[in-house]
């Protein structure tokens, strides 16, 4: 499932989606909050721009709201349908929730969206 060529991979690891060898970001670390969007200019192993085109980032957005949804309605049926909480304690959960992981929802929105748009190629040859 998380195998080297999988969008899965990609995504999660962050990596370039077309060869999957390096990181698209200077920092790896997406609690490091000052470099959180530092990005590469193309990838060193297959030349990959990553800014396909100007502003092509502002389409992660729209993933970065249905992450966000879905951590919102995740944390919400954990603690109130679960742990039967109270509806304050419900929404506490839910801006807790969307707080802890906002560093980790950035990247993987960014990493969708690309993903969306780049496949891997096995026979990617290195720059």
């Amino acid at each position: 499932m998380l195998k080297k060529g999988s969008k899965l991979y990609s995504i999660l690891t962050g990596t370039c989606p077309k060869c999957q060898n390096e990181s698209m970001y200077f920092d790896k670390n997406p609690l490091h909050f000052n470099k959180i969007l530092k990005m590469h200019e193309n990838c060193s192993h297959c030349g990959l721009r990553y800014q396909i085109e100007p502003s092509f980032f502002y389409g992660a957005m729209y993933v970065s709201y249905g992450l966000n949804v879905a951590v919102g309605i995740a944390a919400f049926i954990i603690s109130f349908v679960i742990f039967g909480s109270s509806l304050k304690v419900a929404f506490i959960a839910i801006i807790a929730s969307l707080i802890v992981l906002f560093p980790f929802i950035l990247r993987w929105s960014r990493n969708i969206y690309i993903n969306m748009f780049v496949s891997y190629d096995p026979k990617t040859k290195l720059k």
